[in-house]
């Protein structure tokens, strides 16, 4: 081990190989719900030429790593195991270029989600990633996870914004795919491989992503429907009016709702009484008055359809930071009551309702003191489904019973926060034998020695 302490610190000198106490409690765990464990050490690179060289010597040494972000991750992939060496990408920080003519970004892997923002903000661009954990989370992990966030309505996922990457294979070998151009079809899309992959297959190092022009006019509006049929009704009509300037499409469950509101006092209910769905939506123009005009008109034209109830359209920026409250407002709601079960799924858009019915009569029928709340995307298929008892112990079973249940309806076990440790017992649900034999296959072709974040995904 000290033979081993001693090339870590060769390459990235002693301040960047950190052991003991002087590790952070912060690198023990993700936000998941994994048991928390201590790395045997932390590594801080500040180059890709460091980061290949150290994971050279991992391989050579048959030493396992765990790829550490900003943690943030809820499926416990960057939470240590037993024996695990972390590597943190806090130090590859930063932007390198932005294009303003190519509309184009690079940065490297560490980077904060909110800092590439902001850059691309003084260039009047956006990019059109975006997530709660923003201040948090590093590019390379929502990357590596093919986040979703908020805007997948009109831009996709995280793989739809990336042009081209740098990563770094499990013997230190380099691959540079830094492209910058939209078409580009000379062989293999090799970037393809490390997306959503959970560095398992590579570190993701840098990244070169695709911005976009930056709208005039965000438009925003809290309503109330009757029944979920009336949000597909509403969803479909919006697409067919609004087009690409409708970039969300958020649904409440009455109970998410009201359990928000109880837990944040500072907010008070919008709409005189109850109903049992609410329905945030988003509409962004460049032309502010007639973008305005044309959103009010077809929320208009959805109430006189009888689809929505009631309609609140933001006159504010501070109205519109208000609804969005409501509907982020998850975050309080998990640290006053302690999550059971915090699942993050996709199904086909039409048998959502169906799902989340047969979830609460099966849950009724085998536990006791159950409170399931329910809200998500919806449009992108993303339902959040969460889950409290008053039995920690319930956990693992209830998990359980939301996955197989998933499993029946054709569903997927996760849509956007990953496999990790917690997921990958239940990868069979969603994939078939020869796809998972499939992901064998890679792993062994580009880690034979299994170093990489191994025991996450398959």
């Amino acid at each position: 081990m000290d033979n081993l302490v001693d090339a870590f610190e060769r390459v990235l000198g002693r301040p960047n190989v950190l052991f003991g106490k002087e590790i952070s409690a912060r690198h023990f765990s993700d936000w998941s719900l994994a048991p928390a464990l201590a790395p045997d050490f932390l590594l801080r690179p500040n180059s890709t030429e460091k980061l290949s060289k150290i994971l050279s010597i991992c391989n050579s040494r048959n030493q396992p790593v765990v790829v550490q972000g900003g943690m943030t991750g809820l499926a416990g992939g960057a939470t240590p195991q037993s024996r695990e060496v972390a590597i943190s990408l806090e130090l590859m920080s930063g932007v390198q270029e932005i294009d303003p003519v190519g509309m184009t970004l690079s940065a490297f892997a560490g980077t904060p989600l909110q800092v590439l923002q902001e850059a691309a903000m003084q260039y009047n661009l956006v990019l059109p990633l975006d997530l709660a954990a923003r201040g948090s989370c590093s590019i390379g992990g929502n990357i590596a996870t093919n986040a979703g966030g908020t805007e997948v309505l009109r831009y996709g996922m995280a793989r739809s914004l990336v042009l081209g990457l740098e990563a770094v294979l499990a013997d230190g070998t380099i691959v540079n795919s830094m492209n910058k151009m939209v078409k580009n079809n000379s062989g293999y899309d090799l970037k393809q491989l490390f997306i959503g992959s959970e560095g398992t297959l590579g570190i993701i190092s840098r990244a070169v992503l695709q911005l976009q022009p930056q709208f005039q006019a965000t438009h925003t509006a809290l309503c109330a429907l009757n029944d979920y049929q009336s949000i597909i009704e509403v969803l479909n009509a919006f697409k067919r009016c609004l087009g690409g300037g409708l970039t969300g499409f958020e649904v409440m469950w009455a109970g998410y709702y009201r359990r928000v509101l109880e837990v944040l006092p500072s907010l008070d209910d919008p709409f005189g009484h109850q109903h049992p769905f609410y329905l945030l939506v988003e509409y962004k123009g460049n032309r502010v008055e007639e973008s305005a005009e044309w959103f009010a008109s077809q929320l208009y034209h959805q109430m006189e359809a009888g689809f929505l109830v009631d309609v609140l359209v933001a006159k504010s920026q501070q109205d519109a930071q208000k609804f969005w409250r409501i509907r982020d407002g998850i975050g309080e709601l998990l640290n006053l009551k302690g999550v059971v079960s915090n699942q993050d799924i996709s199904l086909p858009i039409h048998l959502i309702e169906d799902f989340s019915q047969k979830l609460l009569m099966e849950l009724d029928d085998n536990y006791e003191g159950i409170d399931a709340l329910f809200f998500g995307h919806i449009a992108d298929n993303n339902l959040h489904t969460v889950v409290f008892s008053d039995r920690a112990e319930d956990g693992r079973a209830i998990e359980r019973d939301i996955m197989e249940l998933i499993g029946k309806f054709g569903g997927a076990i996760t849509a956007e926060h990953g496999v990790g440790v917690l997921k990958k017992d239940y990868l069979s649900l969603s994939r078939n034998d020869a796809e998972i034999a499939l992901m064998r296959t890679l792993k062994q072709a580009l880690d034979p020695g299994n170093i990489l974040n191994r025991g996450r995904v398959i």
